[in-house]
């Protein structure tokens, strides 16, 4: 099947031809033509799927079609609501790819950006908004922006957006735009709750589903390696070293466990950058910039910076700390082997780690071949009794009295059965 036969006008098949696409992808033949139908959707698609453009390219043929350019100021009639900062410049520059042609314009909406510059561009108006959720609110509540004209609903990594506990913002968003609208529900995963937010979202939905639930990529071989946790990174260095390694991205757990490794790797002489959270978004603009053209070889990153990231043909990815998460497993291998690139996957798997790999295999359905020689000292991957879930942090922290003696100290409460002592010390004098 080509573009041609998938319904798009002119406009947008010479934008894609100067892509240099000739072939839609599976979800893109799928969804394409359901969209520009005007069905709600529920597409159930792993990363590097060409998914962005299954939603983009119908979304801006659709509004194309009832356009008014004397419309002054613009107003918004497409949302497309995504979990990250990252994600949301990958769909906007989809949008202004594919839209080049087309007479809408695009704004994107994202913390860690300038609130006031956004509010200039938001007041002069614009036909499609991409948006994290949070920053969107803030935008709402100022009155910058009125949703009473959108037209389609786009939530894009929508399992993300779940996890990150994104969905009482998004239900309040969705609370301000019209019922009546069409709504596209995109996800890398459709667990049972996925499906529970689609039956309030979405109405009679058509599904698409293009590879089979909690699977990874054909074409990303992958590979366990058992070592101690504190040789990973002397492993990590002589894998990219010894294999002449030019571009590998790295997960790790923490922000502060991506900062540490950034140092060790750079005193190993290696060109690292590492991208989390506490980053301003300039500074993690450039790190994905210097990582994309080949200034630095490694990209240290968390699960959630990380997320939406698209790079073409990512040859390596590395698990430095094991996801807590079994999904983020598949999210994070799917940065490789993207657009039917081969990739490779090796995840550095400590003994107390075991439980997470398990985790991992059962969701899977099947174990990660493990590599016969790590040049280290052979460590054991067998879940004896996994570890209980940990506390959290708000929580972890903090002492716990309630089991502890009472505290006799001045202005606490008696026992039972006692009278309290008044201030100050007392003596009884015979009269």
């Amino acid at each position: 099947m080509s573009f041609e036969q998938l319904g798009l006008t002119d406009e947008l098949l010479k934008a894609v031809a100067e892509q240099g696409y000739i072939t839609p992808t599976p979800v893109q033949q799928k969804a394409i033509p359901l969209i520009l139908e005007g069905r709600d959707v529920l597409a159930g698609a792993q990363t590097g799927t060409g998914k962005t453009a299954s939603f983009t390219l119908p979304l801006l043929q659709r509004l194309a079609e009832n356009s008014d350019p004397h419309q002054k100021p613009r107003r918004v009639r497409a949302l497309i609501l995504v979990p990250t900062r990252e994600l949301a410049a990958q769909v906007y520059e989809s949008v202004l790819t594919y839209g080049k042609h087309l007479p809408l314009h695009a704004e994107t909406v994202v913390g860690g950006a300038s609130i006031s510059v956004q509010t200039r561009q938001l007041r002069r108006g614009c036909d499609i908004v991409v948006a994290t959720p949070g920053r969107l609110l803030d935008h709402l509540q100022q009155r910058n922006i009125n949703l009473s004209n959108v037209e389609i609903l786009v939530l894009d990594e929508a399992d993300r957006m779940l996890d990150m506990g994104f969905m009482p913002d998004v239900r309040q968003i969705m609370s301000l735009i019209p019922k009546q609208r069409q709504s596209l529900l995109f996800s890398a995963t459709v667990p049972d709750a996925i499906k529970t937010l689609a039956a309030s979202v979405l109405n009679n939905p058509a599904a698409v589903e293009v590879a089979k639930q909690n699977a990874t990529a054909d074409n990303v071989s992958e590979r366990v390696y058992g070592i101690h946790r504190e040789y990973k990174r002397e492993l990590l260095s002589y894998l990219i070293g010894s294999n002449n390694w030019q571009q590998v991205l790295v997960f790790v757990r923490t922000k502060h466990g991506a900062d540490r490794l950034e140092k060790q790797l750079i005193e190993d002489g290696i060109r690292t950058t590492a991208l989390h959270g506490d980053k301003t978004q300039g500074a993690r603009n450039k790190a994905l910039e210097y990582f994309k053209s080949g200034k630095v070889t490694a990209l240290v990153a968390t699960d959630i910076a990380a997320r939406g990231l698209d790079i073409d043909e990512l040859p390596h990815v590395v698990n430095f700390d094991m996801p807590q998460v079994p999904e983020d497993y598949i999210h994070r291998i799917g940065r490789t082997g993207r657009a039917g690139s081969n990739g490779q996957a090796l995840s550095l798997v400590c003994p107390e780690e075991a439980w997470l790999l398990a985790e991992i295999e059962k969701l899977l359905k099947r174990q990660i071949p493990r590599a016969a020689d790590t040049g280290y000292e052979p460590v054991s991957l067998k879940v004896i009794d996994a570890p209980r879930k940990k506390a959290p942090d708000h929580i972890a922290g903090k002492k716990d009295y309630r089991h502890t003696k009472k505290n006799t100290t001045r202005g606490a409460k008696p026992a039972q059965g006692e009278k309290r002592k008044p201030h100050g010390e007392q003596r009884k004098v015979k009269k």
